[in-house]
């Protein structure tokens, strides 16, 4: 049997693979991909079965382009999976934190890391791509002074010793995956779906929407607004909404269809736990 074709942003070992084992197992082959619309244009072309996409995270919120990318491209949410972003120090074996002159991470990772690099205030800190393309280089260079911070696969994928573990100054971080797919796919157990919609600039009328839901004991679990490219004061909300009956969230489907404009299920799958 073939193996699913995955597509991530950033480089083997990233915080995208290791979402993608989680939700798919390690039997996969994974599509590196240099940027978020990278690998939507491999979903698009058929050289990826699915996409592993960063949606939010705990600590720095909502990546607003990738919202946008789901609107452009409409591909179907089929899942999401929660990973828990731990942040470890790392080098070349051998080598030992007096030694290191140097740490290179994604921004995002450093400024995560924050307490950390201002215990050792004589480390240069450097911007990468990514956590894992920061590790390669390192290994594949044998840089000797230079540290990299990433995940724990990093470090195994890359011939790496983790120097000094969990250096993430908030240790409940986490990070939000949608698992997007080239066409929907039925799941006898979905008890979640996102949705995006368009209201007019009446007074109450997002409210209006909203409590139908509310009505059909429908927990609102996000809101995100994007406003409409091109169109002053108008936006695009998109929702995501959990349920324990069915016939409920369809209930409330039928009503909001009534007074939105642009409606749209862009998915409906199982709800993931954060562990």
């Amino acid at each position: 049997m073939d193996k699913k074709r995955i597509a991530i942003q950033g480089t083997k070992a990233s915080f995208h693979e290791e979402a993608a084992f989680k939700y798919f197992g390690e039997n996969i082959e994974t599509i590196e991909c240099d940027s978020f619309k990278a690998t939507c244009d491999a979903l698009k072309q058929k050289k990826a079965d699915y996409v592993v996409m960063a949606i939010e995270n705990s600590i720095a919120g909502s990546l607003l382009p990738n919202y946008n990318l789901l609107q452009e491209y409409r591909f179907p949410i089929v899942g999401e999976v929660y990973l828990s972003i731990q942040l470890h120090l790392m080098a070349l074996p051998g080598v030992t934190l007096d030694q290191i002159k140097f740490v290179e991470s994604h921004p995002i990772a450093l400024r995560q890391c924050s307490d950390f690099f201002e215990e050792h205030p004589d480390i240069k800190v450097s911007e990468g791509m990514d956590t894992a393309a920061c590790a390669k280089k390192i290994s594949e260079n044998k840089l000797m002074d230079t540290a990299a911070v990433a995940n724990t696969l990093a470090a195994k994928t890359y011939g790496l010793e983790i120097l000094d573990r969990r250096i993430e100054t908030n240790k409940k971080n986490y990070t939000r995956f949608l698992i997007l797919a080239g066409k929907p796919e039925e799941n006898p157990n979905a008890n979640k779906a996102s949705i995006s919609f368009q209201t007019d600039n009446s007074i109450g009328s997002l409210a209006k929407v909203l409590n139908y839901f509310a009505e059909h004991q429908i927990n609102m679990s996000k809101i995100q607004s994007m406003p409409v490219l091109g169109k002053r004061n108008e936006y695009i909300f998109h929702v995501d909404f959990e349920w324990k009956k069915l016939s409920d969230y369809e209930a409330a489907i039928r009503k909001t269809l009534k007074h939105t404009v642009n409606f749209n299920i862009m998915g409906e799958y199982q709800k993931n736990e954060k562990v």
